[in-house]
């Protein structure tokens, strides 16, 4: 029985070749779209889940309430951890690391080789919390002694050309001016791609505190320091329990800190539940999660419907064949199971081709979207892959096998009226949900695109052009102000300064706290050089700049508008806050991202000029090139051994906006498969309205009707279903753009154009899809027409 049903679906296909073809490109092409949104999806889902203790490991997180607004903050102090340990018996391991970002890159060298590498500083259970396996060492003792230092796998390849016997060999490094030895007690297995930590090697916190020049941390329960504490907690440990004694826990400690509490999150769902607003979870990178699932769901239906579409329409043909059947003896469950049968065999055939465009393209997806997917054959995939193919044969053969096996035979042999107003307004529906989904997808690309152009080119309160930024090291850090002097004479550089950090990165500056009167706000402060807010192009609105003339300016205080506004204090030039005199106000900047309003920003000059981390130069415009050649040459002369490694200030700023760009870039392609397959679905339906309709069209030709009017006729019933679909998708995309335009403190506008241009785009399109069908039709014998049978 399986043979003789694939036999008749073979002859199927050769029956009908351009049904068989479009149905197999649109499912390809919807299944091959599906296949990698949910790769994506899957990958973005099992984010930070590879730990073995997943389901015990947290995060300590605060929140902070301040003018009725609560503020939410991954900062603690450093003490934490093992204050939590010693008071809670929930908790097994505890660790306090330093934040990612928190230092700029470190230079390590091993025998001849000089390397440029990112990593944290960490207590000695880090390795006892997180599964970052370790190849060479112990888990136990790793980050026990602050002279050691535990490498990834990749960074051993490059200082030690291999991976073996590396434990015990001694490792100089340096940040800034700060210069020191370590030595290997541990090398681990690179990072995972699906780790929200990226770091190359750990050090102990003790040498961190040593760095710092802290003896022992101080136990200041009003502190709430820039570093992260993870924990994990015992296996029956009542979660609940331990939430309700730790969110009243400062409180206990400290009469100066009852607006701050403490609050566990589970450490894989930070990555996708990232957002807090006033203090309660507000979604992050699961919004995109969920829609794209969609998005994948509903270009998979758009095919789906192709299919379904394109088998009704051919219900005349294959009506007698049904009733025939049914007339010498063939049960209605024979009939449902050829139908599904072929069915099945074309969403395999799809299923298959649509492995092989992944395979194909995903390097390049991979490229797109930042993320190091592989197409991995395994039980998990298998058991997806098998569920795509059944639910696709099920919703794609199951309405018309039961519609076909539904009739009697003699009823099907008199003549089944194939064209009837439910078949036809049937298909019509199908047509205009396929084409509201492409509404919405392109006025959503429309919107994306329009708003990532506002962010990336939106004034921001400073200049981020032709300025080049690179990390303080070596020689340069002996004495940063000679370096300057001799930086400023190269060739193309207009100015150069120094700062603690970059202005956009990392919040822009160190969190603190300013009080005035009884208020008191969250702020960021910015540690500067001389020069460092003229060469950026900040805006004074009253006072001035930090001035070499006036010695006092080290102990001065230059604010944004909106630390000013957040205490309530006007004028403020010439005041003392916070036992420093204000000299000048500066017009507001973003030194976050759009998605959040401009907050309170302090500059002060920094304590001494080899606090430095940062040099930032101003270029000559149109010397990109040439000026980046000539310091790498002054560089390499004045810095020797050090690689001299920068960053376009523009370049920084719109990494800022990755994902959005990278959704935008999706949301591209999944619009343009959208209607792709649905101009498919529609081009086969117009070829078989106007071959239903040949004796009509060639009657109406003997009357007298002109090529116009039979091309007006034929076009004027599709252009209606695209008008309908159109009609009811923009008030929905007008809703999802003004939802997503919402996670954005500064936004476009929505334009009216948006909403115009997009359905005389669908309506051109639509009519350039049924065009040669039409004119074909129009422009025939109708002689040729009223023979046919």
């Amino acid at each position: 029985m399986v043979t003789r049903n694939l036999l008749l679906t073979l002859r199927s296909f050769r029956r009908f070749k351009s049904n068989f073809i479009i149905n197999l490109i649109g499912l390809t092409s919807g299944l091959a779209a599906s296949i990698l949104i949910y790769l994506w999806v899957n990958d973005e889902l099992m984010f930070d889940k590879f730990h073995s203790h997943n389901e015990r490991l947290f995060q300590v997180m605060e929140h902070n309430h301040q003018e009725g607004i609560i503020q939410t903050t991954t900062n603690t102090a450093d003490f934490l951890s093992s204050a939590l340990v010693a008071e809670m018996p929930e908790i097994e391991y505890a660790a306090a690391t330093t934040p990612d970002g928190f230092f700029p890159s470190f230079t390590l060298r091993a025998l001849k080789h000089a390397v440029k590498a990112n990593g944290k500083f960490a207590e000695k259970d880090f390795l006892k919390i997180f599964s970052f396996d370790l190849v060479q060492g112990e888990t136990c003792c790793v980050l026990n002694d602050k002279s050691g230092i535990a490498i990834s796998e990749s960074l051993a390849r490059k200082l030690f050309a291999s991976t073996e016997n590396c434990v015990g060999k001694t490792i100089s490094w340096q940040v800034m001016y700060i210069k020191k030895e370590a030595i290997v007690s541990g090398v681990f297995k690179d990072v995972p791609a699906n780790s929200s930590q990226q770091f190359d090697f750990v050090m102990p916190f003790d040498a961190f505190l040593e760095l710092m020049e802290i003896k022992i941390p101080t136990v200041n329960w009003d502190n709430n320091g820039p570093f992260t504490t993870y924990l994990l907690t015992k296996q029956n440990a009542d979660i609940g329990s331990f939430q309700s004694k730790i969110k009243n826990l400062l409180q206990t400690k400290s009469k100066n800190v009852q607006r701050r509490q403490l609050f566990l999150k589970p450490y894989s769902a930070n990555y996708l539940h990232g957002d807090y607003k006033n203090g309660k979870e507000a979604g992050g990178r699961i919004e995109y999660v969920l829609l794209f699932s969609v998005v994948g769901m509903m270009i998979l239906l758009i095919a789906v419907i192709n299919f379904i579409n394109l088998s009704t329409a051919k219900t005349a043909t294959k009506a007698k064949e049904t009733g025939i059947k049914k007339a010498i003896g063939a049960s209605r469950k024979t009939l449902i199971i050829q139908f599904l049968t072929e069915a099945l065999v074309i969403t395999g055939l799809s299923t298959l081709l649509a492995l092989t465009i992944v395979t194909l393209l995903l390097p390049k997806f991979n490229e797109m979207t930042g993320k190091h997917i592989e197409l991995i054959i395994d039980t998990k995939t298998v058991l997806v892959l098998c569920a795509l193919t059944a639910v696709t044969t099920i919703f794609a053969g199951a309405y018309p096998s039961l519609y076909l096996s539904a009739f009697s035979p003699a009823k099907i042999l008199k003549g089944l009226p194939t064209s009837s107003a439910v078949a036809l307004s049937g298909r019509k529906t199908l047509v205009v949900f396929q084409f509201c989904l492409s509404t919405i997808f392109i006025v959503a690309v429309l919107v994306v695109y329009k708003q990532i152009d506002f962010i990336l080119n939106k004034n921001i309160g400073f200049e981020k052009d032709n300025i080049v930024s690179f990390d303080v090291e070596g020689k340069v850090a002996e004495n940063v102000e000679t370096f300057l002097t001799e930086l400023k004479k190269v060739n193309g550089v207009l100015e150069a300064s120094s700062s603690l950090g970059s202005m956009i990165s990392q919040g822009g500056g160190i969190p603190g706290t300013l009080k005035w009167n009884d208020k008191t706000v969250t702020i960021q402060v910015g540690l500067v050089n001389y020069g460092l807010l003229e060469l950026f192009g900040f805006k004074m609105k009253e006072g001035r700049m930090f001035s070499k003339d006036h010695p006092s300016d080290v102990n001065a205080v230059i604010y944004n508008e909106a630390a000013l506004k957040a205490i309530g204090v006007e004028n403020a030039v010439g005041i003392k806050i916070d036992n420093s005199e204000v000299i000048g106000v500066v017009e507001d900047f973003h030194f976050q991202t759009l998605h959040e309003v401009v907050k309170p920003f302090a500059f002060r000059l920094g304590l001494q000029p080899e606090d430095a981390m940062t040099i930032t130069v101003k270029i000559k415009s149109g010397t990109d090139q040439q000026t980046i050649e000539n310091l790498q040459v002054f560089y390499n002369h004045y810095n020797p051994g050090f690689v001299f490694t920068y960053n376009f200030l523009d370049q920084i700023y719109q990494a800022r906006y990755v994902s959005e760009k990278r959704i935008g870039t999706l949301s591209k392609y999944a619009a343009s498969i959208a209607v792709i397959i649905s101009c498919l679905g529609l081009f086969a339906l117009a070829a078989f309205t106007t071959e239903r309709r040949t004796k009509e069209i060639s009657i109406r030709k003997v009357l007298g009707s002109t090529e116009a009017g039979i091309l007006l006729l034929l076009t004027k019933d599709f252009t209606k279903v695209v008008l309908i679909a159109v009609v009811i998708a923009l008030p929905l995309s007008y809703y999802l753009s003004t939802y997503w335009l919402g996670t954005f403190a500064y936004k476009i506008d929505l334009k009216l154009w948006y909403f115009i241009a997009t359905p005389m785009f669908m309506i051109l399109i639509a009519i350039v899809t049924i065009a040669g069908q039409t004119i074909r039709a129009a422009r025939s014998n109708p002689v040729n027409g009223l023979k046919a049978e």
